[in-house]
């Protein structure tokens, strides 16, 4: 069994000064997928995860302060890969995959297309392109758990109120469509396989007492290629956890 967690810590140092270590370590996952770290390596308290007896890897972007993603896992990979080969997205520090035998874990950062016009358009591209590098990788590594920030909310129960909120960035008919043909080409929802109820969310924002009333949006997940599909034993959203506007989701594989 392997037990693997995402979250996206809106910056590592602010989480870790949220007793971010205490926490890991009663949590005690086998595999952590971070996202917009916003930190350099060297910045992320690497002694103090190794203390807890995991190994660290992370690919920042060349602009300081700004997205970046990270692997922590109690079992050394055999191999990590920093990036998709694409250097568009790379220099944003959006994607890094650990190989464990014949299992691929992948952290990964969509992009926001919060701000509209050219970084909305960069978030269609990235869809696209990562999918297709997903699909070249899978013929080579067929078993992938795709995890992370993906910034768009798949089903209309996966936010609140969503007759209002399809033109809104994350939730545009476009997005959730690509989202529906990437599932259709054989990536499933892990945690939409265990648990079919709505009202369960990874992200609120900090407005208007959001969390507290639970309006959220769940855009942190653990997809993985349809040879895994059977192997989704459990999954779940830890909301109670607030290091960050977003909270941990975890899935336990039988691997």
């Amino acid at each position: 069994m392997k037990r693997i967690l995402s979250y996206n810590v809106n910056g590592i140092r602010a989480a870790l000064g949220k007793g971010f270590l205490d926490w890991l370590s009663s949590e005690n996952p086998d595999v952590v997928c971070l996202q917009e770290t916003k930190a350099q390596p060297g910045q992320m308290s690497e002694l103090a995860f190794e203390a807890l007896g995991y190994h660290i890897y992370a690919h920042s972007a060349i602009k300081k302060g700004y997205s970046g993603v990270a692997i922590l896992s109690k079992e050394k990979p055999d191999q990590v890969v920093y990036g998709m080969d694409n250097a568009k997205y790379d220099a944003e520090g959006r994607v890094i995959r650990a190989d464990f035998g014949d299992l691929s874990v992948i952290s990964a950062y969509f992009p926001s297309g919060t701000t509209g016009g050219p970084r909305q358009a960069f978030k269609m591209d990235f869809l696209a392109d990562f999918q297709a590098y997903l699909n070249k990788l899978r013929n080579e590594r067929p078993n992938l758990v795709i995890s992370g920030d993906y910034n768009i909310c798949r089903l209309w129960i996966d936010i609140h109120n969503p007759e209002k909120q399809q033109n809104t960035s994350g939730f545009l008919p476009e997005e959730r469509e690509w989202f529906q043909q990437f599932v259709d080409d054989g990536y499933c929802d892990s945690f939409r396989e265990i648990v079919a109820d709505p009202h369960h969310y990874s992200w609120w924002s900090y407005r208007a007492g959001s969390r507290a009333r639970n309006k959220g949006w769940r855009i942190d997940y653990h997809m993985v290629s349809e040879p895994l599909k059977s192997k989704v034993m459990s999954a779940g959203i830890l909301p109670d956890v607030v290091h960050s506007d977003h909270c941990p989701v975890w899935v336990e594989l039988d691997v």
